[in-house]
């Protein structure tokens, strides 16, 4: 763990030379926003993404807390391996799927959840396949009483509970981050390379361990915190500006 006495270096250029590159989506690629059902990828990232994927002969795969299928909606199919959910559910470009049994209990946590944003204003519920997340984002004096509500409802039906930037979320499955990256490195076409992952929020922290324990590299995006990541990068743009020049030596 790096502490926020430690100014974190930016990753260097050659860093991506045989890598398996994992990448979170909201607030490393795209722009955090108020509503998540307000962001989208933009033709550039599109085309980068492309772009690096083909550098790295497919290892490239994002590790998101969003459904895999948002993903693919997004991006308009599968051009890289998803792991969605936080890492419990999984796509592939060639077409398989995997994840967990749908939990028993999800439509009287979504009806519990809708209610409590129904007499929040600003308070939003996130549907997941394999779960469902409140946003507070708009409603920041909701916090407390939307993370009593979540705990309530994860153990009320057994269900994970995943604070993240804003936001909780409950979900099948104990899968994080980290398991999700171990998973995929353990087979085509991620074995035998060297993981990096990139990461803004706290749920990250589970990635970056991941990738250090493997002999890789973490890289947050973002202000300074306590971390397991080795590098950092200021923002959005950074992150989007490292990625094309750490790739121009493999096309």
């Amino acid at each position: 763990m790096i502490d926020t006495n430690t100014r974190l270096p930016a990753p260097p250029r050659d860093l991506l030379g045989g890598a398996g590159l994992f990448l979170d989506f909201d607030g490393t690629l795209v722009e955090l926003q108020d509503r998540p059902d307000l962001v989208h990828p933009d033709a550039e990232l599109i085309r980068l993404l492309a772009r690096v994927g083909h550098a790295l002969d497919g290892r490239l795969a994002i590790v998101t807390g969003r459904a895999s299928e948002r993903i693919v909606s997004m991006f308009g199919g599968t051009p890289f391996v998803i792991g969605g959910s936080h890492g419990v559910e999984f796509r592939w470009p060639d077409g398989r799927t995997a994840g967990p049994e749908l939990p028993a209990g999800l439509d009287d946590v979504m009806a519990e959840m809708r209610a409590f944003a129904a007499g929040h204003e600003g308070v939003i519920v996130e549907t997941k396949p394999y779960g469902a997340g409140l946003h507070y984002r708009m409603a920041p004096g909701a916090e407390a009483e939307a993370h009593a509500l979540a705990e309530r409802l994860a153990a009320a039906h057994g269900l994970h509970l995943q604070p993240g930037k804003m936001m909780v979320e409950l979900r099948a499955g104990a899968g994080d981050k980290g398991a999700a990256i171990e998973r995929l490195m353990g087979e085509p076409p991620f074995a035998g390379s060297r993981p990096v992952f990139l990461g803004d929020d706290v749920t990250d922290e589970d990635g970056f361990r991941a990738v250090e324990a493997l002999g890789g590299a973490g890289i947050l995006i973002g202000p300074e915190r306590e971390t397991h990541a080795r590098y950092r990068l200021d923002d959005v743009t950074a992150v989007r500006q490292w990625l094309a020049r750490a790739t121009e030596a493999y096309l």
